[in-house]
């Protein structure tokens, strides 16, 4: 844990090969009990950070979601709120956070936070983990009437070129209005929106 450094979220399954299930359960509640780590939810434990002045602090979300994926074996995609929030286009934090995801659907509470994940087709999965996947579940979540040239232009800003060609890579895996806004983040010509 401490070569993970405070922060580190982590499953029973990052210790296999350390012990048997029994003994590395027995050592976990021990680190638990102590207060060395916290159980934020069944199966998913963290080695908490702290601050003087505000306490003990909630793992990042980018921590969890990892820790899980690697617990589950599944593939994450960020969607709704969060995706246009991770992208600079919502200002909201949302407290309910949603993943798309190709293993079942369940929600995990870890304090004041819900992470909803919801189960969807190969198609919405195919560019998960790369930042075309979260760009189109976050124009998604705009809707289309809601994508004017500010979105656009933010979007421009703040993809890199490489975004941009992986975005281009990706342009078969979205809905033919999320196509033309990123043929127009790459740069080509396309009808007005």
């Amino acid at each position: 844990m401490e070569t993970h450094g405070r922060g580190w979220v982590f499953t029973p399954a990052h210790f296999k090969g350390m012990g048997n299930r029994a003994a590395i359960e027995t050592a976990l509640r021990r680190h638990k009990n102590s207060g060395t780590i916290r159980q934020l939810a069944r199966g998913l434990y963290d080695y908490p950070r702290h601050d003087q002045q505000l306490g003990t602090l909630m793992p990042s979300i980018d921590m969890i979601v990892a820790a899980l994926e690697a617990r589950d074996a599944v593939r994450l995609q960020p969607s709704g709120a969060y995706a246009a929030n991770l992208l600079g286009l919502s200002d909201q934090v949302p407290m309910r956070v949603v993943f798309l995801t190709d293993g079942p659907s369940r929600s995990i509470r870890i304090g004041n936070l819900d992470i909803i994940l919801r189960r969807t087709t190969p198609r919405n999965m195919a560019p998960s983990g790369r930042v075309s996947g979260t760009v189109i579940q976050a124009l998604r979540f705009l809707g289309r009437k809601n994508v004017d040239q500010q979105i656009v232009d933010r979007l421009r800003e703040r993809l890199s070129t490489s975004d941009k060609h992986q975005l281009m890579k990706d342009i078969r895996h979205a809905p033919i209005w999320i196509a033309e806004i990123i043929r127009k983040l790459a740069g080509e010509d396309t009808t007005a929106l």
